[in-house]
């Protein structure tokens, strides 16, 4: 029981961080881990969370009056299409170089958000037409297989992508991304599921957590608006790169 209650509280964390910004697997694969799931069945029972935790968060930029069709879904028929590879390819999440180079990521990310010239509200005519839809689905595609085989992270990508080539607030962007990870990652957690490295229970207790934090977390992001947003990016992707570098075994 105290092992549910944990992940029902370590899920809702992780749901707030993923819906506001991402990094959040870095917290739930752990202690997934922790627990005694093997790496890849972690990496697959992580997914039901967010899935279910995307859901909530999409619904909850809905009831705000954020609207991201059809858009959203163009960008997520390609990311599934590219989290299908990623999925197929995953294996154990082994890591120190490969932590090493997602926390230089991570850096790169928080100079962009921190340096980057802000964009003025009058200048944020939105870009969803002829190239940049197609280089968008393009792009959205290889975020997927990355998003296939572990996601950690990915959310910051996503978020900046969406605001500084399309132009959207980061507000919208943080709600087009909850609609394509939740796209994504159906079709990822269907290659795990399809080679039983999946543990339903621990999955489903965790997604409580998730989906709650998802629900919080979008109403809340919404009413706070883009300066919130950027704060809570600038903070996570430090934290993030910090953990990556110096606490990777």
């Amino acid at each position: 029981m105290l092992d549910y209650v944990l992940l029902i509280i370590v899920g809702f964390v992780a749901g707030v961080i993923n819906t506001i910004a991402g990094g959040g697997s870095l917290l739930t694969l752990p202690v997934l881990i922790f627990m005694g799931l093997p790496p890849n069945v972690a990496n697959g029972t992580n997914r039901i969370g967010i899935v279910i935790q995307m859901l909530a968060g999409s619904a909850g930029f809905k009831s705000k009056g954020i609207v991201t069709f059809p858009y959203s879904i163009y960008l997520g028929i390609f990311a599934l299409l590219g989290s299908i590879i990623g999925a197929q390819i995953a294996v154990d999440i082994k890591g120190e170089t490969f932590n090493k180079i997602l926390s230089f990521i991570m850096i790169a990310v928080m100079l962009i958000i921190v340096f980057k010239p802000k964009i003025k509200a009058k200048d944020l005519i939105e870009r969803t037409k002829g190239k940049y839809t197609w280089i968008g689905c393009i792009a959205f595609f290889f975020f997927g297989i990355y998003g296939g085989f572990i996601n950690a992270g990915l959310g910051f990508i996503l978020i900046l992508f969406l605001h500084y080539f399309n132009r959207f607030s980061l507000v919208k962007s943080n709600a087009i991304k909850a609609v394509v990870i939740t796209i994504y990652m159906s079709g990822a957690l269907l290659v795990f599921i399809l080679n039983g490295k999946v543990d339903w229970a621990i999955g489903l207790v965790m997604a409580i957590g998730t989906s709650l934090g998802g629900w919080f977390a979008s109403r809340f992001s919404v009413e706070k608006g883009d300066g919130f947003i950027k704060t809570f990016l600038v903070v996570m992707v430090s934290i993030l790169a910090v953990k990556l570098w110096f606490f990777s075994n």
